[in-house]
């Protein structure tokens, strides 16, 4: 099974032909990154049509069950999920609210600090804030995959530490490798791991420096990640943006919220940059990833853990899966939502 644990394209009909001639089973897509509830929720509408439209390639998966039964049936499954936190609009209801029309990925900070806490991009991480420990305890609660992708370091360790569920760096690399602000550390990744967790290690040639000018070199990145987190533990988030403009990408890194330019990933690091890899243009390339890994010594069954079964296995314990019954699930937490 081939999961790609996040791409931000701009999904066409003709990307989801390349997704099914790769076997791409499952994708969590970019619905957002600093749309208010209301423009988030137009934005849930318009993937719910395009996934309609398109039925028999794709559909909505909100369970791993959902993911297992839209492979058997031959379509990719696109698990909802969204970079920033703020669509919530400071409401701990509506936690429960996007839950129940199927996000099911939610990034607690985007590229500046938030309500819920720290941006790796911030020159001071606060960690996660009173509401942030209430937000991942609700998203716990309904089932919701809590991503630390672009987290500061301190309030992804907070996180990881407050979640009574495994969480999720859906895109990313490690720093101990690959210098950049938006890498984690090799304390992050090992108290994701202990926890249970899973990283997606990206193909973005801008956090794989060094890393990404051939698949044996990818490979061999993937290999050190493995060799801090294990191999139960990665997985891969491909970060892909197919179709992406000057304009989507502008509006990515800087939102609203500046009027200076924002590098972003893009900014620059000690390590040397390289541009896009001619190997791998997108997710249609996955099969070229598994060939790479193969060829680096991964066992067969590491193989298949590290191409998606590892996100699987994760989907299981945390996707669309409610809290026991008498933890309080469903109960929409009015009084403490900020309304």
């Amino acid at each position: 099974m081939y999961i790609d644990g996040l791409n931000c394209s701009r999904m066409t009909r003709d990307q989801l032909v390349t997704l099914r001639r790769a076997r791409i089973d499952a994708v969590t897509t970019t619905c957002g990154f600093w749309e208010d509830a209301t423009e988030s929720l137009d934005a849930i509408a318009s993937w719910r049509y395009f996934a309609e439209d398109n039925a028999d390639l794709v559909g909505i998966a909100r369970t791993a069950g959902d993911v297992r039964r839209l492979a058997a049936e031959g379509r990719t499954a696109l698990i909802l999920g969204f970079q920033n936190s703020s669509m919530l609009q400071g409401r701990l209801s509506y936690v429960d609210f996007f839950a129940e029309i199927g996000v099911r990925v939610v990034q607690l900070t985007y590229n500046i600090q938030n309500d819920i806490g720290g941006s790796c991009y911030e020159p001071v991480d606060s960690g996660l804030t009173r509401f942030g420990h209430e937000v991942v305890e609700r998203m716990n609660r309904v089932g919701m995959v809590v991503d630390l992708s672009h987290v500061g370091n301190r309030t992804t360790l907070d996180a990881i530490h407050a979640s009574g569920r495994p969480v999720a760096i859906t895109h990313a690399n490690c720093s101990d490798i690959t210098e950049h602000p938006r890498n984690k550390p090799r304390e992050v990744l090992e108290a994701l791991a202990e926890r249970g967790g899973v990283i997606g290690v990206t193909t973005y040639h801008n956090l794989t420096r060094g890393f990404i000018d051939t698949p044996e070199a990818w490979s061999e990145m993937v290999a050190r990640t493995v060799d801090i987190a294990g191999a139960a533990h990665v997985g891969i988030g491909t970060d892909a943006n197919v179709g992406g403009t000057d304009e989507y990408r502008a509006w990515m890194r800087s939102g609203r919220w500046s009027r200076r330019p924002q590098e972003g990933a893009g900014l620059a690091t000690g390590a040397a940059s390289s541009g896009p890899p001619s190997w791998f243009r997108g997710p249609g390339d996955f099969p070229v990833l598994d060939e790479a890994l193969r060829a680096r010594g991964f066992s067969a069954d590491e193989v298949r853990g590290l191409m998606g079964g590892n996100w699987l296995r994760f989907y299981d314990e945390v996707l669309g899966v409610p809290e026991p019954a008498g933890s309080g699930v469903g109960e929409l937490a009015l009084a403490s939502g900020g309304q």
